[in-house]
This record gives C-alpha cells, structure tokens and sequence, in this order.
C-alpha cells in the first residue's frame, strides 16, 4: 500500500501561506498543514482550517527564528534582547542538553505551544518543527512526554531516501547524504516508535525545501515507494512576506501543488491520500 499526505509547513506565518494552503487544498493535492501557533497570521489560518474540514492540521513546534508564545522573563535564555528565539542553534542546542535550568525553560514553552494548539479548538493531527530542531534529542524528550498529555499521536521523522530523488529527477546528481542529521533521525525514529506513535516511513522536502517545482513534485509521486509517505513544501501566493526565506520558490510551489498532473499522479488507485490522522 502507498499512504501520501501532502503537508505545507508554516501555515499561520502569513496572508500569502495561508492563502496559498486554502488554494492548494480547495484545488490541488493538498492534505495537511503544520500551524505556528505563534505567527502573526494564526487567526486567518484557524479561520480558514474551520472553513476546510477535510484539511488536517498539526502543530509546528518553533524554538528559532520566530517569536514564542510566553514572555521573554519566562525564557530568557531561549531569546535574544529583544525576544526573538535565538538563531544561534548549535550553541543554544548545547546549552538545552546541558543546562537544566534552560531544559525547564524549554519545557515551558513547548506546553505553551501546544497549549495555544488546544485553544485554537482543531483536531491534532501531528507535530514536527521548525527546522527540524526536534533532531534534537532533549527536544525529541520533551516534545514526546508533553505531546502526550496534548493527545500527539504522530510526529515527522526528517529521512528521505536518496534513490527515490534520483529516480525523480533522472539525468541529475542526487542530493549529498545527510551524514550530520541521519544518526539522529534514526535515533528519533526508534523513540518515537516505542513511544507507539504514527510517523512517515519517508519523508520528502529536505533536498528540495523551497524548491519543489512541478517536474520534481509529479517525479516523487511517480516513484512513491511503497510504505506512508509525507511530502511537504512550502506554498505561498508570492515571497517577500515577513520572515520568507531568501530564494524560496514560493509561489512555483503552490502552481505544482495545483498542476493537473501532479492531480493525476496522486489520484492514482494505489495511492491512499489523507493526513496523519487518517493512517
């Protein structure tokens, strides 16, 4: 069996994501989405989630480049000055593993984090990071034991299997292994599923994160390998939104989500599509 959720990360960050996953859901391949509950379009986003029944929706836990949900006095170690979570992640990362007093700070925040979850009144349907800082093993800890008492029953795993992306795009050299992330990942992958939760057996838009375009997008649902796989991109109607990252081809990822034959592909009889909640 061939499991596909089709997932666009940052929903909530603003009026042109949120926009572009109501697009890419209403009229393309667009299953899920990873909500920030933190950002400043959040509202629009469970506004719109509401509106979209059949849309699944996560938690995208954020500790870097964003803003928290609590005050900077409650977690002064996680930001800088002026209270933006700190951007430094090696060394922060360091200081979550080995500073007890910022694991507690941490710990508060990612409750409060899915606390906001909570109050949005929407179905949890997984959590991920941004980032993917929950490669982190004290990330992975905390996320785990509080994800539980928040009803988490699915998280992603970052692998993606190399070959796949080279059957793909043919003619061009697949991505470098992931040697500083892979031990982690798999450590990850062996916590999470003693801890009896649901996780993708592949994971595509780490090679290609921003750069999705239709070819590579019908490519991957041509050469879905057997097993749950998540796909996930980043839409928008357009970039230079606040926070949008330098040279995200934004706006050609929503066109393939909405490409008739990526519609197709994924409209295959032996591809089973929905959300985490759905496998």
């Amino acid at each position: 069996m061939k499991g596909l959720i089709v997932n666009a990360d940052d929903f909530g960050a603003a009026w042109e994501v949120n926009e572009a996953v109501e697009r890419a859901h209403c009229h393309g391949v667009l299953s899920a989405a990873s909500l920030m509950v933190g950002a400043p379009f959040v509202a629009d986003a469970v506004a719109r989630a509401r509106r979209m029944p059949q849309l699944r929706v996560g938690l995208h836990i954020v500790l870097v480049e964003g803003k928290p949900m609590l005050p900077q006095a409650a977690i002064p170690d996680l930001v800088d000055r002026n209270g933006w979570f700190r951007t430094d992640m090696a060394v922060v990362g360091a200081e979550m593993f080995l500073r007890p007093g910022v694991r507690r700070q941490l710990a508060h925040e990612i409750a409060a984090q899915f606390e906001a979850f909570r109050s949005c009144g929407l179905r949890l349907d997984h959590v991920n990071t941004h980032k993917h800082f929950h490669l982190h093993p004290t990330i992975t800890t905390l996320i785990l034991k509080i994800g539980k008492r928040y009803g988490m029953r699915a998280m992603r795993v970052p692998q993606e299997p190399r070959q796949v992306l080279a059957a793909a795009e043919p003619g061009q050299l697949p991505p470098s292994p992931a040697w500083v992330t892979a031990p982690w990942a798999k450590l990850m992958r062996g916590r999470i599923a003693r801890a009896g939760l649901l996780t993708p057996d592949h994971v595509f838009g780490l090679a290609w994160s921003g750069a999705m375009t239709r070819t590579r997008l019908a490519g991957l649902l041509a050469h879905l390998p057997e097993g749950l796989s998540e796909i996930y991109l980043h839409p928008a109607t357009r970039g230079g939104f606040f926070g949008a990252a330098e040279g995200y081809a934004y706006a050609e990822e929503l066109a393939a989500l909405c490409d008739e034959e990526v519609g197709r592909l994924a409209a295959h009889p032996s591809i089973r599509r929905g959300g985490f909640v759905d496998f």
